[in-house]
């Protein structure tokens, strides 16, 4: 049966609003936590950016869902042997409840140390390299690794969890699809494509679990709802590798002027329709998803939570 969870926008909010609506979304039954990983918001609009490691210390003691990132590029901006420290110390703090979610990245975040910003194929062969060199250090023991793109010498880890942290690739195309049910632990993706779940099954995820999210904006308002849906996260509608190729907020603003308030009325659940709302989660469970966090737009968080707990996960959980 398909689970359901929250994800946290570190994009949107504050350190300290992102560790309560962690709160509130354990009390209205949310069964996990998803949380994003940025060095920038996609746009200024959004506002916000704190660093997702010292947010999940905070998480891991206000609640006792699992929490995963959705996700990390441990490539570049991240070093894999900082990234596996981070993850390890991030499951121990939550008792072993942490999975980390990993993607091959976005230049918005990735090219402010300033170097180049390779082509998607020279990104996922990074990443695997990446995973293997973290899936060594969780292992225990002294690492040495010497690859093509990294270097690792005597690296060990002394805070472990008792068990490896779980590494979940995130996928948004054919080949990285591939290469997540080759290397990954479950599959993290935003779209509830039945042929990708397919796809990665093939390539090697068989039973593994296949994620999902996706973003509303709820609201009593329903017009207004869409203003906040199309204000704030108009980025989602931009087509092709816009996402992954243009380096500052300012260009992602330039870009967003193109996308309509129809565009992201037709693609983004926003108001109060308890219907609509089930209907867009729904459609992942029957894309066969283990598990779909939502994520609420703007700043209507109470009253999103106190919807969905009294409203929407009823009717998908009952």
């Amino acid at each position: 049966m398909t689970e359901y969870g929250y994800f946290l926008s570190c994009e949107e909010h504050s350190p300290r609003d992102l560790v309560e609506q962690a709160r509130m979304a354990e009390q209205a039954g949310f069964s996990s936590l998803w949380i994003s990983d940025h060095f920038h918001p996609w746009t200024g609009e959004q506002g916000h950016s704190p660093l997702v490691w010292s947010v999940i210390g905070a998480v891991s003691e206000a609640t006792s869902l699992p929490v995963e990132t959705a996700v990390t590029c441990p490539t570049m901006r991240l070093n894999p042997v900082v990234t596996a420290q981070a993850a390890a110390t991030s499951s121990v703090m939550l008792q072993g409840r942490f999975r980390l979610g990993v993607g091959s990245g976005e230049a918005l975040n990735e090219h402010i140390l300033g170097g180049p910003w390779p082509p998607a194929a020279v990104r996922l062969e990074m990443l695997e390299e990446a995973v293997q060199v973290m899936r060594l250090l969780f292992e225990g023991g002294q690492v040495n690794h010497r690859g093509k793109h990294y270097t690792v010498e005597n690296a060990r880890l002394y805070t472990l969890p008792e068990a490896p942290v779980p590494i979940d690739v995130s996928a948004f195309g054919p080949a990285a699809t591939e290469v997540a049910g080759r290397i990954g632990d479950g599959l993290v993706t935003m779209t509830p494509d039945q042929d990708a779940v397919a796809r990665f099954r093939r390539a090697g995820g068989g039973q593994k679990p296949v994620q999902g999210g996706l973003k509303v904006c709820w609201g009593p308002d329903r017009e207004a709802a869409l203003d906040t849906a199309h204000r704030l996260w108009a980025v989602e509608q931009l087509p092709g590798e816009l996402n992954q190729v243009l380096p500052t907020p300012a260009h992602f603003e330039q870009a967003t002027e193109l996308v309509t308030r129809e565009r992201v009325a037709g693609s983004i659940t926003c108001g109060d329709d308890v219907d609509a709302h089930v209907e867009a989660l729904r459609a992942y469970a029957d894309a066969g998803f283990d598990r779909v966090h939502v994520s609420q737009i703007g700043p209507l968080q109470r009253g999103f939570f106190d919807f969905y707990r009294t409203n929407v996960l009823p009717r998908l959980t009952g």
